[in-house]
């Protein structure tokens, strides 16, 4: 928790708590380093949504981000706040279903980032460098929450998966539904939350002017 809080790399963090969990438990360094990496390549499930990047940078040059622009531009209700907080049930229903729909590469940067930046301009005079940033930070934030806790409502996703092996390497058997359906409850709580988040910083943002 310490080392997420002061924002040191992820991997390091998570990498120095399985040393230190085992070492402590009475496992020698190699005999860690050797089960971390025996997880890691029985229970991981590689993605191949990297092959869209080239399309999608086609479409950027040819002005995606400013058609984008152009079309919030037009709808006069659509506010920072809205765009995000749909994007963010969007994403989590279909993420829960299945679908292959979002991302970073596919979704945030392209559309939903600039979007957002063209509702805030129609609203706040002036946006400066670091507003612009955080609304940005915010568009990925909306695509993390959503597919992170939608996901696991997916039976067949690959997190379910990893939670299932690793329960199973310890002895324990767990039903790939179950772990489903108690998923819900927490990715309800999620979106309300982070829906609030994005709400509340739109008003902020509002404010500043």
């Amino acid at each position: 928790m310490l080392g997420f809080a002061a924002r040191v790399n992820p991997l390091l963090v998570v990498i120095a708590a399985a040393l230190a969990s085992g070492i402590a438990g009475g496992l020698e360094p190699g005999a860690v380093i050797a089960a971390f990496g025996k997880a890691f390549n029985e229970n991981r499930y590689v993605s191949l949504t990297w092959l869209v990047l080239p399309a999608i940078g086609a479409l950027e040059r040819a002005g995606l981000q400013q058609r984008a622009r152009e079309l919030i531009v037009k709808i006069r209700g659509a506010s920072v706040a809205s765009i995000l907080c749909i994007y963010l049930l969007v994403r989590q229903i279909t993420v829960a279903l299945g679908l292959p729909f979002g991302g970073q590469a596919s979704m945030v940067r392209p559309l939903i980032a600039p979007m957002a930046e063209a509702a805030a301009e129609a609203r706040v005079d002036g946006l400066t460098d670091a507003q612009r940033d955080a609304i940005r930070a915010h568009a990925a934030a909306a695509d993390n929450v959503g597919a992170f806790f939608g996901e696991d409502i997916f039976v067949a996703i690959g997190s379910i998966l990893l939670i299932k092996g690793f329960l199973a390497q310890n002895g324990i058997t767990a039903d790939p539904l179950q772990l489903s359906l108690w998923a819900i409850p927490t990715a309800v709580a999620a979106f309300a939350i982070h829906a609030g988040r994005i709400v509340f910083f739109a008003r902020r943002l509002g404010r500043r002017r």
